[in-house]
């Protein structure tokens, strides 16, 4: 009897509870079932329109029966680990209809004059669409929390809140998909250095990100107490290896595929009186 195959969800899903980080091999291949160039014309010729098919089907089905059922996926990592990679690779697979990304940086005076999870609200996806976060609300115990900026009992509360947030998101209608980009301490300087070295990619390097990477095992034991507190059965956290690139699309490119496929939307049933329409449509005689 052929074995059945693990989806891509169990394999990186982060189990609530204690989480190691240093136990996840940041090159892993976890799934991927050939080399990079297999897996890019997977994406091309199979996965991609497969995902495109399917986010026209929820979309349609929201405009056209009233289905309130959404994706959202949470882009989260260290910097250059990839989130604008992934949206331009894989949320490029689908139709920009049916899909919107939100981009969340150091909060405005606006926004820091609100709840934290104001921002956030106003960013979620509408009925039938894709939403996409490059950050998120998660930016608020993880950011704050290694700068100092809140104590323990704080993060406590927040994750608290975020749970019940994004439980709330499920009853809703809302499917979650949180991707942890795990990148290495090397592989991040070298992409550090790579932005350095082409003018051309000047524009995406910030200072700022060196003093932060002075921080990385406070940012890794953050982001290990986020994954241990809030991976939930309403929304639950992947721990993705991001060190290549091309696993990294093709492991997020699967997480929605399988998520898409579970939620199976169908195309609106219709009672037009096809023959006759397509008879007025004719040219006159």
């Amino acid at each position: 009897m052929a074995k059945k195959k693990t989806s891509v969800r169990n394999r990186l899903h982060a189990e609530p509870g204690v989480v190691n980080l240093d136990g996840y091999d940041t090159a892993a291949t976890t799934g991927s079932a050939g080399t990079k160039a297999e897996a890019q014309a997977e994406l091309t010729k199979s996965t991609g329109p497969k995902l495109a098919a399917l986010q026209e089907r929820l979309y349609a089905a929201a405009a056209g029966t009233g289905d309130q059922r959404r994706v959202l996926l949470v882009l989260q990592g260290m910097d250059t680990s990839g989130k604008g990679g992934v949206i331009e690779h894989v949320v490029g697979q689908l139709g920009p209809a049916g899909v919107t990304v939100t981009s969340f940086k150091k909060p405005t005076a606006q926004e820091l004059a609100h709840h934290f999870l104001w921002r956030i609200r106003r960013g979620l996806p509408a009925a039938g669409q894709v939403g996409v976060f490059d950050r998120s609300h998660y930016e608020d115990v993880l950011v704050v929390r290694v700068h100092g900026g809140i104590d323990d009992a704080e993060a406590e509360r927040r994750f608290d809140e975020i749970n019940a947030f994004e439980a709330g998101l499920a009853t809703e209608g809302t499917t979650v998909i949180k991707c942890f980009l795990h990148i290495s301490f090397a592989e991040q300087r070298n992409r550090l250095l790579a932005r350095l070295e082409d003018p051309t990619k000047h524009w995406k390097f910030r200072e700022g990100d060196i003093t932060e990477r002075g921080l990385w095992p406070d940012y890794g034991k953050a982001y290990a107490q986020v994954l241990a507190r809030t991976s939930t059965d309403a929304a639950p956290w992947y721990v993705v290896p991001a060190d290549q690139k091309w696993y990294r699309n093709w492991a997020i490119s699967h997480l929605l595929l399988e998520t898409l496929t579970d939620l199976d939307p169908q195309f609106p049933a219709t009672d037009f009186d096809v023959p006759g329409l397509v008879a007025r449509l004719q040219p006159p005689h």
